[in-house]
């Protein structure tokens, strides 16, 4: 009887071992349109294969370059990301994407589980892709920065991932993020110490931020502004640190 339930144990062993090593080559070999809804993720290559071309000539029509520095800005209230590329001139718009989702109101995330997605500056660094993300792609945010810290505020793994799905995040559609991803690690990889990715309310123009007089986070909003106004003139990215608690742009 022994001998039997070990021979049973080890026949139900490679069995499992056999079944691993089949999902593992159909997630490589079937396309993401298929691999995807069977629960199998699609291998991030295929992806770059199909999207690093079509991303390429696409900046090239527009005299931009692939791998080029990126900046990303997000607007709540609009439901937008902006994905700007660095020229020689200054960054220019390349592409806007829909925020299919992003969790709670207008307003910062103040602790863990509040399920409100985050607004303020923050930077992705090589270490945030997450290439095996559930949501298709994702990239960490790095949530909480350094002001949230001062703050008090709390939370975790903030990301923008596709899926269409939000608990706390900012989501979008899969064929959105792998433009963004596919750019954000190309802009990585080509030498951009950190892709910054400015979380805004709303834009934060004169006449939109009189509207917001009466909102308990005006005063946080007006510190999110300048590094806005200031991208809006110039084109150029703002140095920003935290100072006493506060955002404040270097030399402004």
């Amino acid at each position: 009887m022994r001998r039997r339930a070990l021979w049973h144990l080890t026949l139900a062993v490679l069995a499992s071992v056999a079944l691993a090593a089949s999902l593992f080559a159909l997630r490589h070999r079937l396309p993401a349109e298929l691999a995807e809804p069977l629960g199998l993720r699609a291998d991030i290559s295929e992806i770059r294969r199909t999207q690093t071309p079509l991303l390429s000539a696409a900046l090239e029509d527009r005299g931009l370059s692939f791998g080029a520095p990126v900046y990303l800005r997000i607007f709540k209230e609009d439901r937008q990301l902006e994905l700007w590329v660095e020229a020689p001139d200054g960054f220019r718009l390349f592409r806007s994407y829909e925020i299919c989702a992003f969790s709670g109101d207008l307003g910062p995330k103040l602790r863990e589980g509040d399920r409100q997605s985050p607004e303020g500056f923050y930077e992705v660094r090589q270490g945030a892709l997450n290439p095996a993300s559930a949501y298709h792609l994702s990239f960490n945010l790095g949530f909480p920065n350094a002001y949230d810290r001062a703050q008090g505020r709390s939370g975790s793994f903030l990301m923008v991932h596709g899926n269409c799905l939000s608990v706390g995040c900012y989501a979008m559609t899969d064929a959105g993020i792998e433009e963004i991803y596919v750019l954000v690690e190309a802009a990585l990889r080509g030498g951009q110490d950190f892709v910054p990715v400015h979380a805004f309310p709303f834009r934060p123009t004169s006449a939109r931020m009189a509207r917001a007089a009466a909102s308990p986070w005006h005063g946080f909003w007006t510190d999110l502004a300048p590094a806005y106004q200031l991208f809006d003139t110039t084109t150029r990215l703002p140095q920003i640190k935290v100072t006493d608690g506060r955002y404040r742009i270097v030399g402004g």
